[in-house]
């Protein structure tokens, strides 16, 4: 059905734009926490942590509460683009980035640090820039780090469900993702429809973990 296709690209769109925001906003946190031993540090990893143990629906109801029209993010962002955040694919972004959040974070968490301060330490001595040494030693050491968080977000927020349908509904076009056409055809008992979309989504969450587990297999040189 060219609706299925529909939500597929919309999925997909959705899970791309998520990961490299990801990218973006993930990094920096996850360096802070593998290197700095501030006294807040345990309550950052616990918000961080939060959407791997918190109900999707609590998570989606408290977002929806944040992103509605009355809220001051919602209402700012109305008044900016005349749409509102919630029931609309910037919204379902927004729910991404949050729900996400760990899956990107962790294991760059991780890589970083592994990273042995000698090498970052000689960088320094050689007068090299914090973002010389990000790009020039960090990046490369911790490169099958960055591609397990990119390819655990890029599934989880694939296989999203409960957030994005308290936060978008099913709008075709819009917010109606893979997840939630899925749980259409089951309310519409169109099982054939619901196994194709399924069997897909089974295969894709096995290829994600065998590439993941298959980087985490060999050691990286410089990586203690």
């Amino acid at each position: 059905m060219s609706s299925d296709w529909e939500a597929v690209a919309l999925t997909a769109q959705l899970a791309a734009v998520t990961t490299l925001l990801l990218l973006l906003i993930g990094s920096p946190v996850a360096w802070w926490l593998a290197r700095s031993k501030h006294p807040m540090k345990p309550l950052v990893e616990a918000v961080v942590a939060l959407p791997l143990v918190l109900p999707p629906t609590v998570l989606g109801f408290y977002l929806l509460v944040f992103l509605n029209p009355d809220s001051v993010l919602g209402s700012l962002w109305l008044q900016l683009t005349d749409e509102t955040l919630t029931f609309s694919f910037a919204g379902l972004v927004v729910a991404s980035l949050v729900y996400s959040l760990p899956f990107m974070v962790q294991p760059l968490q991780t890589a970083f640090a592994a990273i042995g301060d000698d090498f970052l330490e000689a960088a320094a001595t050689m007068r090299a820039s914090p973002v010389d040494r990000f790009f020039s030693l960090v990046l490369p050491l911790t490169r099958r780090g960055y591609l397990a968080a990119a390819t655990l977000t890029f599934a989880h927020t694939v296989g999203e469900f409960g957030v994005v349908l308290m936060i978008g509904g099913n709008i075709p076009g819009e917010t109606r993702v893979l997840s939630i056409a899925i749980f259409e055809h089951v309310e519409m008992v169109n099982y054939p429809a619901a196994h194709s979309l399924s069997l897909g989504l089974l295969l894709f969450s096995f290829v994600v973990l065998a590439v993941v587990y298959g980087l985490n297999r060999r050691p990286v040189a410089g990586i203690r």
